[in-house]
């Protein structure tokens, strides 16, 4: 059973939109949970894992931060299988 990844993001982000559709596109719904940072638990939470920039992925052990780095993260998901 795989561990549900946490999306730290702003929904007026532009960079939050590209990564949103990608976990859409590729169907990761179920494996990726949504965390608007414009709500203060989210944003609470998303700080302290080092958050400052989104979107920003949490994986269980590393908190991926900007668009380039949590879709090369995710890609490892769909193209590998690999949560973690």
């Amino acid at each position: 059973m795989s561990r549900v990844l946490e999306l730290f993001h702003l929904i007026a982000d532009p960079p939050s939109a590209v990564v949103r559709r990608y976990v859409v596109d590729y169907a990761l719904e179920d494996r990726v949970r949504f965390r608007n940072v414009a709500f203060e638990e989210a944003e609470a939470a998303w700080r302290e894992l080092g958050g400052h920039t989104t979107p920003a992925l949490w994986d269980g052990v590393h908190l991926h931060q900007g668009a380039e780095a949590v879709l090369a993260r995710l890609q490892a998901v769909v193209n590998l299988g690999r949560d973690f």
